[in-house]
């Protein structure tokens, strides 16, 4: 079976973390007679400096074209680069948004795995991470504060900036969806998270999650503030199984969740929609001051490449072979920099690569 890939390399270490999945992509397609086709998209600065734009409509179209996209990351430093001068809307992650849209790309999924090979770096103590965790931020991707009109004027000689909140029913009820049945797949557990104590956006994303619970009995629903959810990742992650929440929280959960796995570079990403075409990228950034040393940890994005294996192409024994080569690479005693631990090996991008094909 042949799977057209469109592959958006980006900016700072992005072309190394694809370079190193692609690899693997590849390594899995000669094992499970597969082939990959790949078309090199430009999308974020590098794609400001060729069109003066983040995503060209041209680029937009060819990645509507294809099976799935993989992305590595777009930006800079933004106390550097001259991208940072230009209007947000002409800025590099001004792409990201756009694409997730134009793709309808509304349910963001980033599984938050602590691999027993990495209890030691994770930064909490041993009695709260013995055993693992394994849970999934399900985040809405299209709409909210990121997505909502903002704008700067001064008034009276004073500068007053607005960022416009807003959420409908419909699309609450579709990534509420997405969550409980990722659920009935796993411990069949959801807990939504929001503000509903301050935000009525919080208040009718609460109402709609608790109607759609309906149509899943079997699923156990709680509720819970960010800012103790924020505090509950880190006293207890075991106790989450899909965490369910709106855009910016979501982002920010995720993060959080990132670290206490051990390292962001880690941390795989899916964002889908209604149809399977999927964007894959890890939720890490560009890292702009490691880019080119051979530094940076490919491992979200070949987990990204695994679930684009699973959710986009149905491929769950290639994606299953993946995710095993990771954990074996891990307990073998190899690490990039960000996860090294004492009587580790260390390895750069291209080797932790090499590693992960020669054990699929």
């Amino acid at each position: 079976m042949n799977y057209k890939v469109a592959v958006i390399a980006g900016d700072g270490i992005g072309p190394e973390i694809v370079r190193e999945a692609r690899k693997v992509l590849d390594k899995v397609g000669g094992k499970f007679g597969h082939t990959f086709e790949y078309k090199e998209l430009l999308m974020g600065g590098c794609s400001i400096d060729a069109y003066g734009e983040p995503l060209t409509d041209e680029t937009l179209q060819a990645a509507k074209e294809s099976d799935s996209v993989l992305l590595g990351a777009v930006g800079g430093n933004v106390g550097q680069s001259n991208w940072y001068q230009l209007p947000p809307d002409k800025r590099p992650e001004a792409g990201l948004l756009k694409i997730r849209k134009g793709l309808g790309l509304y349910a963001n999924v980033r599984p938050a795995i602590l691999f027993d090979e990495l209890s030691g770096a994770c930064p909490l103590k041993e009695d709260i991470t013995e055993g693992g965790f394994d849970f999934v931020v399900m985040r809405e991707l299209t709409g909210g504060l990121y997505f909502g009109e903002r704008k700067t004027v001064e008034e009276n000689g004073v500068l007053k900036a607005t960022d416009t909140l807003t959420y409908d029913e419909n699309e609450i009820r579709r990534i509420a969806k997405w969550g409980f049945e990722f659920a009935m797949k796993r411990n069949k557990k959801v807990c939504s998270v929001d503000k509903a104590n301050v935000l009525d956006s919080s208040r009718l994303w609460r109402k709609v999650v608790k109607e759609v619970s309906k149509d899943y009995p079997e699923v156990e629903l709680t509720d819970m503030l960010v800012d103790n959810c924020a505090m509950q990742l880190v006293r207890d992650p075991k106790q989450f199984d899909v965490i369910l929440t709106e855009n910016m929280f979501g982002d920010i959960l995720s993060d959080e969740a990132s670290m206490v796995t051990g390292s962001i570079g880690m941390l795989s990403s899916a964002s889908l929609g209604a149809t399977k075409l999927g964007l894959y990228e890890p939720s890490h950034g560009s890292a702009p001051d490691i880019a080119g040393q051979d530094k940076a940890n490919p491992i979200a994005t070949i987990l990204s490449a695994a679930m684009m294996l699973r959710y986009s192409f149905d491929l769950e024994k290639e994606a299953d072979a993946v995710e095993a080569a990771v954990k074996k690479v891990l307990k073998d005693g190899y690490r990039t920099v960000d996860i090294m631990d004492e009587g580790k090996t260390q390895v750069g991008t291209i080797e932790m690569g090499d590693l992960i094909c020669e054990r699929i």
